[in-house]
């Protein structure tokens, strides 16, 4: 295909992720009303999971295409993007701060935290053990095991919360086998867009002899990203500010834990370039920090905060830009 008519794909599948996604995550939604879900669980968790699907059928579509830095760079990508511009629009978007709380940031920010360093280690382990060509290492099965068990480690956490919880009840106007179609509506449309827009980007960077990883961390990322944006921005103008900040931590986490290693559980092996994955995880992790030190002073993030996290993501674009153009080398191999 030209590149005109791939961009056409890429364009139309984000409209479609759009769409699915929205129909996705608000049958997630009530869903975890009609169940009785708390409200860090229903951030953390179902909507989390609902708007990451898209970057999960990402990793999975990239490795079974054997693209599987393009999926990566779309992890990496997307949590850069939901740590510095969602929580940024959330704040502009709503006339107050956006308040945070002990929990969120005591327990859902750091345990964040904890799923990048896990990563970093992962990463690291597959360099040491089974090296390939330069700094690249084979992630294995065994080692996607070490993320997937953090998560499950996770979810535990999340357990207690949802049994100790006192749910009200349930409103009666809600369909449950209508939302259980939308739900399952909303998968497939969104796997059938994520599948064209891979192909299309791997075209793209073939044409242009563009890394994927890069292709990953920027595109990609962004068109993945929009349906976290969507139930974030949603959720601090219905006031349901822990919500929102929760389904970003929480779509980062399950990105890192999950999605990640389903892809090599899938593909049986995949080879991550260490020297391209590093820098790229280590700005993550400054990105992290910011947003951590900003919603731990008086647990709110205020919309100078907020224009502050937008610069900081222009930065990054504008580093990524670079490394494309040629301008800046501080990825080596990108």
């Amino acid at each position: 295909m030209s590149v005109l008519t791939n961009v056409a794909v890429v364009v139309g599948a984000t409209v479609a992720i759009y769409f699915g996604s929205g129909w996705l995550e608000g049958a997630s939604e009530r869903l975890s009303t009609y169940y009785g879900l708390p409200l860090v669980v229903q951030g953390a968790v179902v909507a989390a999971v609902g708007s990451s699907f898209p970057e999960l059928a990402t990793v999975v579509v990239a490795a079974l295409a054997g693209s599987f830095n393009l999926g990566v760079g779309g992890i990496v990508g997307s949590a850069i993007f939901n740590v510095l511009v969602i929580p940024a629009v959330a704040g502009i978007a709503t006339p107050e701060d956006v308040e945070a709380s002990r929990t969120l940031v005591y327990k859902e920010a750091q345990f964040y935290m904890i799923a990048v360093s896990a990563m970093v280690i992962t990463f690291a382990l597959a360099v040491i053990y089974v090296p390939a060509a330069g700094l690249r290492g084979t992630v294995t099965r065994e080692l996607a095991a070490i993320p997937l068990a953090l998560y499950g480690l996770y979810l535990f956490t999340q357990w207690a919360d949802t049994a100790e919880h006192q749910p009200e009840d349930p409103p009666e106007q809600i369909s449950v086998v209508t939302q259980w179609g939308l739900l399952v509506l909303g998968l497939a449309t969104i796997l059938v867009a994520i599948e064209g827009m891979v192909h299309a980007l791997r075209s793209i960077g073939h044409t242009y002899d563009a890394s994927e990883f890069l292709l990953g961390i920027t595109v990609l990322a962004a068109a993945t990203s929009l349906p976290d944006t969507l139930v974030s921005v949603r959720a601090a103008r219905a006031d349901r500010h822990v919500t929102s900040l929760a389904n970003v931590l929480g779509s980062n986490t399950f990105d890192l834990l999950v999605a990640i290693p389903v892809g090599v559980l899938i593909a049986g092996a995949a080879t991550i370039d260490f020297a391209v994955a590093v820098p790229m995880l280590g700005f993550l992790t400054l990105a992290t920090v910011i947003l951590f030190a900003l919603l731990r002073t008086d647990l709110s993030l205020s919309t100078p905060e907020a224009y502050g996290l937008l610069v900081t993501y222009a930065l990054f674009v504008c580093w990524m830009v670079g490394e494309v153009l040629g301008l800046i080398d501080a990825v080596p191999g990108a």
